[in-house]
């Protein structure tokens, strides 16, 4: 299992937001660019980048950041967050980003979604499921979590196992940012159900034993922000989900390989 940092921004800056919830906003006093070269030097291959406004606002507003990050060429990057038409699509795959996660749009429009998959690949196009359990039931929200719709979640990943989607982001909405641990019974059953899908862990994530937790399960990645932001982790404890960690300090673009 690969660990994928995870960068939030709103309004340009770092933070975190607390169950989905935009009112319970922390702000962390860093750059995009300088918590992206920490990860590069823990010895990350990925960093997963989410729009807050654009999920919230349904346009891009923090693309200016995203694509100077890219340019950077440290790290592959995927993007989310506010991806609710083909010319987004275009612009981000076109200025270096690696994939593009689609949230939203991949609910309100699956058909549209669908034909992206077909045209740009199931590497470059991943889908975002973001959940909240009602009655045991993981119902998906959507735009920016303001929003639950009727789907429940195994119905919104079926609509997209035909046109072979390979890579999902799944977060349970009521554990991210909490650092309560990940919701390891959803993504077992994921895992059971969709064993040709390569699942992205998110929310929840406090301690190495949680990353275990995932790889145990057979997740294919484990998503986390806050747990890294706060170095709750110890860099040691990282190694075995770092991909690039032997070498961390490496400037010779191997990151990106």
């Amino acid at each position: 299992m690969i660990l994928i940092p995870s960068i939030d921004l709103r309004n340009g800056r770092c933070v975190r937001l607390l169950k989905g919830n935009f009112d319970q906003e922390t702000r962390y006093d860093l750059e995009p660019h300088e918590l992206l070269q920490r990860y590069r030097a823990l010895g990350a291959s990925w960093l997963h980048l989410v729009d807050l406004d654009g999920a919230k606002d349904g346009r891009l507003a923090n693309r200016s950041v995203i694509v100077a990050l890219a340019r950077t060429k440290a790290l592959r990057i995927q993007v989310g967050g506010g991806v609710r038409s083909k010319a987004v699509v275009d612009d981000l795959l076109r200025n270096g980003i690696d994939r593009v996660i689609i949230g939203s749009a991949a609910v309100e429009k699956p058909a549209e979604v669908q034909a992206w998959l077909k045209q740009y690949g199931a590497e470059k196009i991943g889908l975002a499921f973001d959940i909240r359990q009602h009655d045991g039931v993981p119902r998906v929200l959507t735009r920016g979590w303001t929003k639950e719709s009727t789907l429940s979640l195994w119905e919104a990943i079926d609509l997209y196992v035909p046109h072979g989607v390979r890579h999902v982001l799944c977060t349970d909405a009521e554990l991210d940012g909490a650092m309560q641990g990940p919701a390891v019974g959803l993504y077992r059953e994921f895992i059971t159900r969709y064993p040709q899908i390569q699942l992205q862990a998110s929310g929840g994530v406090r301690s190495a034993a949680d990353l275990a937790a995932l790889a145990g399960i057979g997740a294919a990645y484990a998503i986390s922000g806050k747990a890294l932001l706060e170095e709750a982790i110890k860099p040691a404890e990282l190694l075995p989900f770092l991909p690039n960690a032997s070498s961390p300090a490496s400037t010779s673009g191997t990151a990106r390989s």
